[in-house]
């Protein structure tokens, strides 16, 4: 017993070595090493240009993760280093550039000209404020909300009713569950371009079909309420079936034997709804409405393709590729981005918010 007791030890020891004082010169001193990348990297940002600034923040993201190596090679934890490749792919791709264009929206800086300076708060300030690019910024994100409600509520009701529809058996079903799927496998610029078509006045089916009722020309397009309305359809018809697939997991799961109860109790269709059928399908409608809320706050692609923002269909995320790519104000367009992420994670707290509270009243 007493040499397995040694063998534990010693297999544990190198995992309870004491950490490194902050101010001790070690190459596995994580600690040391985020302080000085963090203090380095912010007075490069700030004094040196962009593309020396650029490569010396690089460098100090490289002495990070090297201490961090290191130190998980030395206290032998194996597993970290077994997932290290997979998060320095992570912080390559996704977390740096999150941070260099959150350091961007402090900075004036345009890509068609190398210059930068700090400024601040300005480009916040700039985005929240009463001017005239202001005022284009706040009617982009009501065009937006507008949108969020209109095609998230679409998808919700349609997706819904199509789950309630295939949860029963009927003839050729599954192929007619394939159909239903297929608009969510397209990529949206061959939604965009069919439904340009769809759209198109002179020969959309739309048209010819309205056209041949009331024997004048039909031009969905021609207004706001048309061209709002058009973009809702399209989102709806190319997502509708993905809230499908959600519910319908949740209704295959609900347990027969319930709906066998309720029909000997003679239950109305209505009460077994409620009583049986919503509690299994609510956390999955609910996970749908914040995936969907989501995406539609970045709804770009189809505008650009149906109307290129115009009838005032001008989204905050076309408004957003606009400025940044269209009229080179980087900076800016990344503070109106981050502002679209701020307003993103307080809808998303206060949907799990709600979740939560709903879940423990229950």
């Amino acid at each position: 017993r007493q040499e397995l007791q040694k063998a534990a030890m010693s297999v544990s020891l190198p995992n309870t070595l004491p950490a490194p004082a902050l101010f001790s010169f070690e190459a596995h001193n994580w600690r040391l090493a985020i302080l000085v990348g963090l203090i380095v990297s912010v007075v490069a940002s700030v004094i040196f240009p962009a593309k020396p600034a650029f490569w010396i923040v690089g460098a100090m993201a490289a002495l990070v993760a090297a201490a961090f190596v290191i130190n998980a090679y030395r206290r032998k934890y194996y597993g970290g280093l077994l997932v290290a490749p997979a998060i320095a792919v992570l912080f390559v791709m996704n977390i740096f550039p999150l941070l260099w264009s959150l350091g961007l929206s402090f900075f004036a800086y345009q890509s068609n000209n190398q210059s930068i300076r700090f400024v601040g708060l300005n480009n916040y300030i700039k985005v929240l404020t009463n001017d005239l690019a202001s005022a284009d910024n706040w009617k982009a994100l009501i065009n937006t909300a507008l949108f969020v409600v209109l095609t998230v509520a679409a998808q919700m009701v349609i997706g819904f009713l199509l789950a309630m529809l295939f949860s029963k058996q009927f003839p050729l079903r599954k192929y007619l569950l394939i159909l239903v799927l297929t608009p969510m496998m397209l990529s949206v610029v061959a939604s965009g371009v069919f439904f340009s078509y769809y759209y198109d006045p002179t020969f959309g089916i739309l048209s010819y079909v309205i056209g041949e009722i009331t024997g004048n020309q039909f031009i969905l397009m021609d207004n706001k309420v048309g061209a709002v309305a058009g973009i809702v359809f399209a989102d709806a018809w190319m997502w509708a079936p993905f809230v499908m697939l959600l519910v319908l997991a949740g209704l295959v799961s609900v347990p027969k034997y319930l709906y066998e109860a309720a029909a000997i109790d003679r239950v109305s269709g209505w009460r077994r709804f409620w009583s049986i059928t919503f509690p299994y399908i609510r956390g999955l409608l609910m996970l749908a409405l914040l995936f969907r809320t989501i995406e539609a706050f970045k709804l770009a692609d189809l505008v650009i393709l149906l109307t290129k923002g115009g009838n005032d269909t001008m989204t905050i995320s076309y408004h957003l590729i606009r400025i940044a790519n269209e009229q080179n104000k980087t900076s800016e367009g990344a503070a109106i981005s981050y502002v679209m992420l701020f307003m993103v994670i307080v809808l998303t707290n206060l949907y799990l918010y709600l979740a939560n509270r709903r879940s423990q009243s229950a």
